[in-house]
């Protein structure tokens, strides 16, 4: 019974973690790695709208693909496009280190690379804000 217990505050305790993070998507056409300046604004802004962003998150960008192209070159296009927003947040005097990168490429999709809307969807950055725990 006690194993039970403790296996449910871990569950609630990512839970909670989960929560606690915001989140922000940059779209990309297929093949590009070309941020529009409506998103780039967008996500200015987004940045601008948090209170205390450097004291308080951590950020970790989580770029992704459709399928098409085959493996190699998704991951490059992958690389592309994190660096892409990576150069961004630079630009708004986020520190280096407190942005972290993973390229996913054509692996782990969130949603369904069985239509065309699913690919559309793949094809983005996510923009992750982690609190930072003391």
């Amino acid at each position: 019974m006690l194993r039970v217990a403790i296996f449910l505050v871990t569950i609630s305790s990512a839970a909670f973690a989960q929560q606690d993070e915001i989140r922000k998507s940059i779209y990309f056409d297929g093949g590009s790695y070309f941020i529009d300046e409506y998103q780039a604004g967008e996500l200015s802004f987004w940045l601008d709208s948090i209170p205390n962003l450097l004291d308080k998150y951590e950020i970790q960008l989580i770029s992704h693909t459709d399928p098409i192209g085959g493996k190699r070159y998704n991951e490059w296009l992958s690389r592309m496009r994190s660096e892409t927003v990576f150069q961004l947040l630079v630009m708004k005097d986020i520190p280096e280190t407190m942005i972290h990168i993973k390229d996913w490429g054509l692996d782990n999709p969130v949603y369904t690379n069985d239509s065309f809307e699913g690919m559309m969807k793949n094809r983005r950055v996510d923009v992750i804000l982690r609190p930072i725990v003391f």
